[in-house]
This record gives C-alpha cells, structure tokens and sequence, in this order.
C-alpha cells in the first residue's frame, strides 16, 4: 500500500496564485493577510518582488473563476487559492453567485490539473463573515496551508497530471 501525503515545508519552487475578490474587501482583505503570514511563515516568498507569488484582485466572487482558470492554465502555478466574501442580502443574488463561484472553481480543477483551494466564505450575516477572516480566527491561514499541502501532495504523486 502506497500512503501519498503532502507536506508544508517542501515549498522551494512552489509557485502560487492568490485571485481576491475586491467586493466586501473588509473581509476579503483580512482573509489575503492571513494567507499571506501563513504562506511566508512557512518559507514562501511574499514580497513585492517574488517570484513564487502573485495576487490578482477581480471586482468579485462572480469574477474569481475566470482570472483563476486563467492562471491555472498559464502553466506558472502549481496552486491557485481563491479568496472571497459573498454574504447573503434580501434577494436570491446570493444564491447564485455562490452557486457559480463554487461550480466554477470547482471546474478549474478539474479542466487543469491544478488544485484550487476554495477560499469563498459563504455566510448570512457581515459579522459572521468577519468572525472567519480574523475576530475569532482567520481562514486565510488555513487557506495557505491548504495550498502548501496540495502544492506538495501533487508533486508525489505518481499519476500522470
């Protein structure tokens, strides 16, 4: 029996997208600066000028799932990680958008081989949005590491991609 498992510290040479809804950027903003300490306290670089990261920002959810194919096919990343707030009002807008952006990134997976972490809160209210991207503990650190795992996980694996 062969075990596959990824780790978080092999990370020399992971490269890594970030694609980042603009709209309820005050949650959005605080789940990219999680993910971005995650990601650099495990030994990936994330400064201005490196190489193993890029961020894209998109007006919203709806958008993440292009700009997301669109760098998973680029061949430049071996993970994409999406981040997102949509947060239910009085119309059924809600519904669809989430709908969408979990159909959608879901795709992108599986069109390209790369993993896409889901990094799209879903939630009722502002407050309980806000109480996953920092009051209470902050998604964007799990996000990252998700990534590192998967990032690493697919370089083990001795299936064709």
């Amino acid at each position: 029996m062969a075990v596959f498992e990824g780790r978080f510290t092999e990370v020399s040479g992971l490269r890594i997208g970030i694609v980042v809804g603009r709209f309820n950027d005050l949650v959005t903003g605080k789940l990219l600066s999680a993910c971005l300490d995650a990601l650099s306290r495990h030994g990936i670089d994330v400064a201005p000028t490196s190489e193993q990261l890029d961020v894209a920002w998109v007006p919203g959810s709806f958008e993440i799932p292009l700009v997301a194919q669109r760098l998973a096919a680029s061949g430049r990343y071996q993970v994409v990680i999406t981040l997102g707030a949509v947060i239910r009002g009085d119309t059924p807008h809600f519904d669809y958008v989430c709908s969408e952006v979990s159909k959608g990134v879901a795709a992108v997976a599986r069109d390209t081989g790369v993993p896409v972490i889901f990094g799209v809160l879903t939630t009722d209210t502002l407050q309980q949005a806000l109480e996953r991207a920092g009051i209470k503990s902050n998604l964007g650190w799990s996000y990252a590491l998700q990534a590192l795992e998967m990032g690493s996980l697919m370089r083990v694996l001795p299936f064709p991609g």
